[in-house]
Formats: C-alpha cells, structure tokens, sequence
C-alpha cells in the first residue's frame, strides 16, 4: 500500500502518530547512470557498482547500487512520503541511531521507503525532534535493502509565531 502525505501536521497530530506508518514513498528506479554518477561524484568506483562486465562475474550477478546511495535516497523519499510540521520553518538531518544496509540493490532495481514515527518530542522551544523508523524496500524481494532509525528535526519559523 503506497500512502502519500501532503500538506501539513500540527503538533499534536504528529504526535498522534507515534507507532505508526506517517507514511511511503513511490517506487523509485535505482539506474547505473544514478549508479555511476553517484560513484564519481563520490569518488568510489568500485568495480561491483561501476563495472557492469565485471560485476555480472562477482558475488552479487551484476552491478549494485552504493549503500550510502540508497541511504541519499531517504531524502527525497521522505519529502514525497511525510507531512511537513504546521509552522515550521525549516528542518535538518540530525542523524541516525541504527542504520543497516540489510540487501545489495542491484542495477535497475525500484526502492520504496516505509517511515514509521517512534516520537516526536518538543526538544526545547522552537525545535521538534522526530524519530523514524525507516524501511527501505526492494520490488519484488523479501528482505530490504534498509533499516534504519533516523532522527530528524524541525526549526519554528519564528516569522509566523
């Protein structure tokens, strides 16, 4: 089940998700041209991501994506799959608390990611911590390519308070 948030949350409603889904992102292509690019722009070509011959010969059957490549993919994910906070202005990556690269993502494959929020706590006024827990899926297999637990937190614009 695919479910797509839009819009805004208040507060409280966010805290009202606590254990359970905020919400899933649509299926995503990871391409060897995403693949490729990703390795030059981070300076790791390893030859199981880069090198499609070569990999078609290794332990994975061909090229897979770069974990920190699918873990990048949780950004635009989360903006297409999770309300935003009513009255906030900004947000930052605080960080992650776990985080397992569980299944190689092989060259063509789609990712979708799950978010299920663990809390949401008012850190200090004016900041909202939200912690997920982050699932990032593979079409058509089992075990994910993902699992993490992200925190996120969100900046008041103080403009509109």
């Amino acid at each position: 089940m695919e479910e797509h948030r839009t819009g805004t949350l208040t507060l409280d409603e966010w805290r009202a998700l606590v254990g359970q889904r905020a919400g899933t992102s649509a299926w995503h292509e990871v391409s060897q041209q995403t693949i490729d690019a990703f390795g030059t722009l981070t300076g790791d070509d390893q030859w199981i991501h880069t090198d499609p011959v070569r990999a078609a010969e290794g332990p994975f059957g061909g090229p897979i994506a770069h974990g920190f490549l699918t873990l990048s993919l949780l950004a635009p994910m989360s903006l297409e799959a999770l309300p935003g906070l009513t009255g906030a202005g900004m947000g930052v990556n605080y960080g992650f608390d776990r985080l397992r690269f569980l299944s190689p993502v092989p060259a063509g494959a789609r990712i979708r990611a799950h978010f299920d929020v663990t809390s949401v706590e008012e850190t200090r006024p004016g900041e909202v911590t939200f912690a997920l827990a982050v699932t990032v899926e593979i079409e058509g297999q089992d075990r994910p390519a993902l699992a993490a637990d992200w925190i996120n937190r969100r900046y008041m614009d103080k403009r509109t308070q």
